[in-house]
């Protein structure tokens, strides 16, 4: 462990703060801003970061859970599912046919820059939808269940495209499943105990950090993505974080907790992982694809958005156009596997950066839903 780099991490964290309260975006966007300043400065992660912003995805994914309506989600469930859907399928058939059939890449290769290039990032959403308070509202919560049916479609499709099951595969995704069961029925035993509530060691904290340990071990095992299981236990255990104050305190603790230090290690690291020189050398195709991304996104949600969402059909569109956590994932996959060279690996990477940034810039900056009446609403405590 580098005493630098802990220094460094500390610096930008700290500064991205400011810089967030200063010009009003999302710190997120910054974060990922000054890691890729830092990534081509020369800043390299430690292992302790590459596995702290692993687990900082999944904890964002778990947050993002906790703050979706289950009862919304069931009575709008066509319409996050239509947006969902479409915000998957349209970017990945769009980006695969020309990376495969104009750019020259392999089929394989092809199949990677469809997967990562069709996601929408939970976590990026999440956290601009919670720094202004739409995660409340009822166009916030349609949002991130309509980012959780795009992202379902995205692992899904790295499942079957390129994990070969193993016998671990087949342990991961038993385990998942009793690790939600039970905690989804048997928690309020912890939340609710007495002999654990306001303690100033946190034992509800470590318990959810233990759950989300386990899910992340037997991933690794398993070849799989903790993501997913973390983002359904979040929302099966949503109903424990709205029965009392007590335990909607706890949530914000632990979001707290999450925003101190470990999520902005998830952003300062995607930052970190871009190759300027690698992005400009092949500068033409890094503005096609992400312009490729971009508009098929805007075919796949607008149009729905607008039906559906009429008060922030743009806001919803380029919110779903960012990504991030499962970009990234599937571009290492690729890249590990050797499926994708160094070069498309850092265009990948890049446009699924760029995307997390820009598009949530013009989001915040132009088209926030103000007028909405969930807005109103809200700002009159309702």
């Amino acid at each position: 462990m580098r005493a630098d780099i802990i220094a460094i991490a500390g610096i930008l964290v700290f500064i991205s703060s400011l810089i967030s309260l200063k010009v009003g975006l999302s710190v997120a966007i910054i974060e990922i801003l000054l890691g890729a300043v830092a990534g081509n400065l020369g800043v390299q992660p430690d292992d302790w970061m590459l596995y702290l912003a692993s687990f900082g995805g999944i904890l964002l994914t778990f947050l993002a859970g906790t703050e979706i309506d289950t009862k919304l989600m069931k009575e709008k469930f066509k319409e996050s599912f239509l947006i969902g859907t479409f915000s998957f399928l349209l970017p990945f058939i769009v980006v695969f046919l020309y990376t495969y059939y104009l750019a020259g890449w392999t089929f394989p290769a092809s199949l990677i820059a469809g997967t990562a290039l069709s996601t929408t990032s939970l976590a990026v959403v999440y956290s601009v939808l919670v720094e202004t308070g739409l995660s409340k509202t009822e166009i916030g919560k349609l949002i991130m269940a309509s980012t959780f049916i795009t992202d379902m479609g995205t692992a899904i499709a790295l499942s079957i495209l390129f994990v070969k099951p193993t016998s671990y595969t087949v342990l991961f995704i038993l385990v998942s499943l009793c690790v939600i069961y039970f905690a989804g029925n048997f928690s309020h035993y912890v939340f609710h105990n007495p002999k654990l509530k306001n303690k100033v060691i946190e034992p509800e904290i470590k318990y959810i950090f233990l759950l989300l340990f386990i899910f992340m071990y037997f991933a690794n095992l398993g070849q799989g993505q903790a993501v997913l299981p973390a983002f359904v236990l979040g929302l099966l255990m949503s109903k424990h974080f709205i029965e009392t104050s007590e335990t909607k305190e706890l949530r914000n603790r632990l979001r707290t907790v999450a925003y101190a230090v470990i999520t902005p290690i998830f952003f300062i690291v995607g930052g970190l992982k871009v190759s300027l020189p690698m992005i400009l050398s092949a500068a033409g195709l890094f503005a096609i694809l992400f312009a490729l991304k971009i508009a098929a996104k805007f075919l796949g949600v607008y149009f729905l958005a607008r039906k559906y969402i009429p008060n922030g059909s743009m806001y919803t569109t380029l919110l779903m156009s960012t990504g991030l956590t499962f970009g990234t994932i599937a571009s290492v996959f690729g890249f590990n596997s050797g499926l994708i060279d160094q070069v498309q690996y850092s265009i990948l990477v890049g446009v699924v950066i760029a995307s997390a940034v820009i598009p949530t810039f013009i989001a915040q900056k132009w088209f926030m839903p103000v007028h909405s009446e969930d807005i109103v609403d809200l700002k009159n405590g309702n």
